[in-house]
């Protein structure tokens, strides 16, 4: 397999399993049919694999052709970069963004990387702060656009995760009679959640720890002092997933959404959500390489499983 894939070809079969239709790839790439058909049978002919079965009147992805759509995307995003990096009439100038720090440690390392390498005239400035201040750091112009926890009134939602309980795995906090909880300010709507569900269980709680930083509700949780809910992006090693077998009622999910503010460049906002939206989309969760070892940034994992609850996140 000395010779290079055909990106063409990758952009044909990504079409396609987008639609379900070799018809419907034909019309999006502007070429037949038959054309669309004989880059298949080329490209399966390069890789030696059946990429595609028939399920009814659609075309569904073999496993192989499952594997192969993954670094297919990757390679046409990496080929858009890379033509973008050399592209003298790129974007340039200055933008504004804005993330809540739970969400800032998973999410902006590939933000931040993917719109650099396209974008490398534009200049990021980057604000830390909760959803409400950031929604009203959008509302007075101090912002371009937010990450934010679901607004449903102003914001697109483009990924969605679990709100969690969590304890430290090494402490038994959460048995005790008065939960203690370590939670954000009044305005946050996982303490609310948190705490409407606690009432409806009818389990005494008192909010021990308040903060607007991720930070401090972690340190609170590992310590052993306190139960907290996090999101999966937020979850650490040494923490243990609470469920109902421990007595803790599920918690509606999170929804982390885009917002956007009144800029003076739209052109680079526009490029810059598309980049959010891609990255918080197809963002992967790393499994390290060992036997026993848990990923420290979102979905635990035990050789390739999801951790129950009840499992635990041990540091390495």
């Amino acid at each position: 397999m000395a010779q290079p894939l055909d990106l063409e070809q990758l952009h044909t079969f990504i079409t396609i399993a987008d639609t379900g239709s070799f018809t419907k790839a034909a019309d999006e790439v502007h070429r037949t049919q038959s054309a669309v058909s004989m880059q298949m049978r080329r490209l399966e002919e390069r890789l030696g694999k059946a990429l595609f079965e028939k399920d009814g009147r659609t075309n569904r992805l073999t496993e192989e052709g499952e594997r192969l759509l993954t670094y297919a995307r990757r390679l046409l995003r990496l080929n858009r970069e890379t033509l973008a990096a050399f592209d003298d009439t790129s974007l340039e100038g200055h933008i504004r963004i804005g993330t809540p720090d739970d969400y800032a440690d998973r999410f902006l390392p590939e933000i931040m990387a993917r719109f650099s390498r396209s974008n490398p005239r534009v200049e990021l400035s980057v604000m830390c702060e909760p959803t409400v201040n950031l929604i009203d750091h959008l509302k007075r112009g101090h912002l371009d656009i937010a990450i934010v926890t679901h607004d449903r009134n102003s914001s697109e939602v483009v990924r969605r995760e679990p709100l969690l309980w969590v304890t430290s795995a090494n402490h038994s906090i959460h048995a005790d009679d008065v939960l203690p909880l370590a939670v954000g300010r009044t305005s946050c709507m996982w303490r609310r959640a948190a705490c409407d569900m606690l009432d409806q269980m009818g389990r005494d709680y008192r909010i021990l720890f308040t903060s607007w930083s991720a930070t401090v509700i972690i340190a609170a949780v590992l310590s052993g002092q306190a139960v907290s809910v996090l999101p999966e992006c937020a979850l650490r090693p040494g923490m243990r997933i609470l469920g109902e077998a421990d007595g803790f009622g599920a918690l509606p999910d999170v929804r982390i959404g885009i917002m956007r503010g009144h800029s003076s460049q739209p052109e680079i906002v526009d490029a810059l959500a598309r980049h959010i939206s891609d990255s918080l989309d197809n963002i992967s969760i790393p499994t390290p390489e060992d036997a026993g070892q848990f990923d420290f940034a979102g979905i635990a994992y035990t050789r390739g499983k999801r951790l129950r609850p009840g499992q635990m996140l041990p540091g390495w």
